[in-house]
C-alpha cells in the first residue's frame, strides 16, 4: 500500500497525517506499529523530462488565472 502524505512539525519532531479511510481500511488502531517507506517526490523536471512548449510559463499561468477568475 501507498498513501502521500505532509511531513508536518509536531513540537520538536515531525509527523504524518494517516487519512482516516487507511486507517479504517487496515483496521489500525492508536499505539500499533507501522512500517513508512520514505521516499522524496521528484521534482517535475525529472518526472515528465523537459517540456517544449509553444507558450512560456507565464503566458499559461496568465491564460490559468483568467480562466479561473470566471469561477
Amino acid at each position: 500500500m501507498e498513501i502521500q502524505g505532509t511531513l508536518r512539525r509536531w513540537g520538536n519532531s515531525f509527523g504524518i497525517v494517516v487519512p482516516v479511510e487507511i486507517v479504517r481500511e487496515n483496521r489500525l488502531r492508536e499505539g500499533e506499529e507501522i512500517t513508512i517507506k520514505v521516499e522524496r517526490n521528484k521534482g517535475i523536471k525529472e518526472m515528465f523530462g523537459s517540456l517544449k512548449l509553444k507558450k512560456s510559463a507565464q503566458q499559461i499561468k496568465d491564460e490559468l488565472r483568467k480562466e479561473w477568475s470566471k469561477w
